[in-house]
């Protein structure tokens, strides 16, 4: 089998599905888009507002987004503010090309 059509290394499609996985749902697009777009970090409030969605719901969807490094948490004092993890914005479209068959790039991780 050559490399062109051998499967992803197990350790490899495990890491793409983790992040998958963490946008499979609406408001965790919500949020990180609006966090990509913002480029700047925002508190639970500001996404509370912006989003329109509950403070619990968006507190539970950014612990999601944070377990998979695509969102950072910054502690000011006693509060979080939350930001788009930058790296993630240039490495999850190669993830997503790299599951749908097209050559490995040399892409940063998504740390």
């Amino acid at each position: 089998m050559n490399e062109n059509t051998a499967p992803l290394q197990r350790a490899e499609a495990e890491e793409y599905a983790s992040w998958f996985k963490a946008l499979a749902d609406a408001t965790r697009i919500q949020i990180v888009s609006l966090l990509a777009r913002r480029r700047a970090p925002m508190s639970v409030g500001e996404i509370v507002t912006a989003s329109g969605v509950g403070q619990s719901t968006v507190s539970h969807h950014l612990k999601i987004l944070a377990e998979v490094r695509f969102v950072l948490v910054e502690r000011q004092s006693t509060s979080s503010l939350y930001r788009i993890n930058e790296a993630c914005v240039s490495c999850f479209p190669t993830a997503a090309d790299v599951v749908m068959g097209n050559p490995v790039p040399a892409a940063p991780t998504c740390e």
